[in-house]
Parts: C-alpha cells; sequence; structure tokens
C-alpha cells in the first residue's frame, strides 16, 4: 500500500505582492538618514549670540554638525541637556524657551515665556525646565516634554514700582527643587517641586530667606548639591544657604570679598558657576580686582590671592583640578592666563584673539574649547601641550556646552 504523501505548504506569491514588498523596501531605503548615527556623548552646542543661532559640534572630530536658528536674542543665552543629553533646552534674553532635539538637529518647540530672561534649570528627574525672568520677575517652570506651563512663581513686588524683584542665580537641587535669588529684594527662595496633584500641576513648597545681603547677582550650587552660594554686588560678602539644613537660614561668609574699600568700576561681572572648587581649595574671581581669591573648600576662609592680568571672569578647572583656566573682563579680554593649583603660580598665558568669552572643557579634560567672540572662531586646545588643535568659524560665539553637564548638578 502506497503511503501517503506529506503535505508541504508552499508561500505562493503573487505579482502584486512582489510589487507591494519591492515598494516598502524601496520605501524604507529610502528612509534610512543619509548622515551616520551620532553618539549623544560627544555632541556639544555652542552659542551664536548675534545670530540667533546655535552650532551642533562633534567634540572627538573638533568639526561642526548643523546649524539651527530662530532662537531669539542670544546675547546672554545658557542652556541645559535632559538627562538622557538628547535634548537641549536654551535661555534667550528675549525671554524665549527653545527645545532643540541634537540628533535629529532641529528646533522642536520656543516658546516666549517672559520679556527679559536671565537663564535656566532642569530638575533632577528632568521633567521640569524652571526659567528665572527679569521682566516680568520670578520663575516660571515647564514641563520638559511638551513645554506646557505647570507652575508660575511671581517674584517680591517692589514698593512704589510697577514691578517685580529680578531673579537670578537660578540652580537645580537634590531632592526636586530649585533655587534662586532676588537681586532687587535681597532674598533666597527655595522651591520644592517634589509633589504633583493626579493632573501632574504643581504647588510647590516655598521657603523664603530675607535679608541676605545687597543685591545677590549670581549663584553657584557646590559640586555634591549641598551649598548654594549667592555673590553680592552690593555689599562686600557671599550669603550661604546649606541645603541639606535650610532651617538654618542663610549664613553670611566671606566678609572681605567683593570690591572693597575702594569701589572700582566692574566691566564685567564674574559668573560664579564658573567657579572652581578643587579638593581643599576654592578659586574664586575677584570683582572688580586684578585677583583670583583661593578659599577653604571647608571653612570658606581665605587662603590667599593670585594676581593675574585683568579683572577675571571664569575661574575654571580642567577636571582634574591640576589646572585653572581663566579668562577676563575688557580691556582685557583677549588674554587666558592657567594657573596651576598645587604650586599657585600662572604656568602659561596665552592670547586666543579679541574677546576670549567662555570655556568648555572635555570630560576628561584632554582639550578646551575657547569661543572667541570678536573673532568669528571657536578654538581647540590641548590642554597638556598647551597647542591649539582646531578653529571652527562661528557667528559671534559665547556659551559653549557640552553634553556631560546633563550628569552634573547645578548647571
Amino acid at each position: 500500500m502506497t503511503a501517503p504523501r506529506r503535505f508541504r505548504p508552499r508561500l505562493l506569491l503573487s505579482a502584486a505582492a512582489l510589487s507591494l514588498l519591492s515598494a516598502c523596501s524601496h520605501l524604507a531605503e529610502q528612509a534610512v538618514p543619509a548622515q551616520p548615527l551620532l553618539a549623544t556623548g560627544d555632541l556639544g552646542v555652542i552659542i551664536e549670540r548675534d545670530h540667533s543661532s546655535v552650532q551642533l559640534i562633534s567634540q572627538s572630530g573638533m568639526r561642526s554638525l548643523a546649524r539651527i536658528e530662530g532662537l531669539g536674542d542670544l546675547s546672554h543665552a545658557s542652556l541645559v541637556f535632559s538627562p538622557d543629553q538628547r535634548y537641549a533646552y536654551v535661555f534667550a534674553r528675549d525671554g524665549g524657551l527653545s527645545k532643540i532635539d541634537l540628533l535629529e538637529q532641529r528646533l522642536v518647540k520656543r516658546v516666549v515665556q517672559g520679556g527679559n530672561s536671565i537663564g535656566g534649570a532642569i530638575s533632577q528627574d528632568g521633567s521640569l525646565i524652571a526659567v528665572s525672568n527679569y521682566e516680568p520677575g520670578g520663575v516660571k517652570v515647564f514641563n520638559s516634554d511638551s513645554l506646557d506651563l505647570v507652575a508660575d512663581i511671581p517674584a517680591t513686588p517692589l514698593p512704589g514700582q510697577d514691578r517685580n524683584a529680578r531673579t537670578v542665580g537660578l540652580v537645580d537641587a537634590p531632592g526636586q527643587r530649585f533655587v534662586f535669588s532676588l537681586f532687587d529684594s535681597d532674598e533666597t527662595w527655595l522651591a520644592d517641586f517634589s509633589q504633583a496633584d493626579a493632573s501632574n500641576q504643581y504647588q510647590p513648597q516655598l521657603q523664603r530667606f530675607t535679608g541676605i545681603g545687597k543685591q545677590p547677582y549670581d549663584a553657584l550650587l557646590t559640586p555634591d548639591g549641598r551649598y548654594y552660594i549667592a555673590g553680592l554686588f552690593g555689599e562686600d560678602g557671599m550669603a550661604k544657604l546649606d541645603l541639606w539644613h535650610p532651617e538654618r537660614g542663610v549664613q553670611r561668609i566671606l566678609g572681605d570679598y567683593g570690591r572693597g574699600q575702594e569701589k572700582l568700576p566692574v566691566y564685567k561681572m564674574p559668573h560664579l558657576e564658573g567657579w572652581t572648587v578643587a579638593g581643599e581649595k576654592t578659586f574664586v574671581p575677584a570683582i572688580g580686582q586684578h585677583q583670583v581669591l583661593v578659599l577653604d573648600s571647608q571653612s570658606w576662609q581665605p587662603k590667599g590671592a593670585i594676581d593675574v592680568a585683568g579683572q577675571p571672569v571664569f575661574v575654571m578647572a580642567r577636571p582634574d583640578h591640576r589646572q585653572i583656566w581663566v579668562n577676563f573682563a575688557y580691556p582685557d579680554n583677549n588674554k587666558l592666563q592657567i594657573i596651576d593649583s598645587e604650586s599657585q603660580q600662572i604656568i602659561a598665558t596665552l592670547e586666543p584673539g579679541p574677546a576670549v568669552l567662555h570655556m568648555e572643557f572635555s570630560a576628561r579634560g584632554h582639550r578646551v574649547w575657547v569661543s572667541v567672540r570678536d573673532g568669528n572662531e571657536v578654538q581647540v586646545w590641548d590642554t597638556y601641550r598647551l597647542k591649539k588643535l582646531a578653529t571652527l568659524p562661528a557667528h559671534s560665539p559665547s556659551g559653549i556646552f557640552f553634553t556631560h553637564r546633563a550628569q552634573q548638578m547645578g548647571l
């Protein structure tokens, strides 16, 4: 008896199906991006202050990748990165808040949230973007995905004036908090955003510290996230808030820090986020003086001063803390000086070009990028050999920001 033949299913494709598969394959080929894949950790952003644009750059390649335009007045712009390093949030002086997709190299959304903005911060979990305003005064907080407003914190109204106090020194802090100061009313505020209601709306818990000192103009958060320190423009000294123990209030420190007995003209205010906390020492730009001050990182007491070429603006450490790089206000803003942190001696003076505004180190410190505004270029330097490696053209460059900032507090 003949065994039955086994049934073997066969896939039969009609001419129409084959045509459809061919078309889908063709579309898939067209959908493959022309540009190579990018690693977010290798990216950076350069602010082009007079061109309403930013450049996206490759750190390892030392080259420009794209220019994104239409970002408003970038004359005092800064930015923060999302925790995954994909998005940059740009804070423009005209009150604009822009969200940029670094991988797709495009502007996702821009909102104008105020009239005069001075910076911003991103929350610890990356869900909130806070913007600090001169006009109308106060802080507005947005959902980082949609840029929808989730909270509005007006600053203290000024007596007899139709405006609120200007907010400065806004930073993120551990515990889903933001800290900022009020220039006109001599206050520091701590805003806790750790709780949201069912509709994801926030009623932040506010702690207000008054009488901290005259005219706080900027602030920093120490790298461990514990201390918020506000510089004072209206008097000597600084104001320190211990975020582990805010119930202790704001303490005055560094009573001799400032312009001193002789009120010298200040050509450009130092940026406190450019301070260097390097182990047991902290290096600080002296307001209006041709000095970098050296402090004890634990007691915050002065340990000395280093004479430098001009009024320092940024005092920044190479990531290993061995070198301290300093740039200056006009008329000495064509120079950079490098200090050995151990000997506290100047080991080199460089002259990259006219109007050196900002520096940014690679994460491991082997390179530093330098913006030369009036030379319309950004330079890349080897920090060990002190040799220029590359030059990139840029429209009036100012701030330079690398994505490793996404993992740092207070930046």
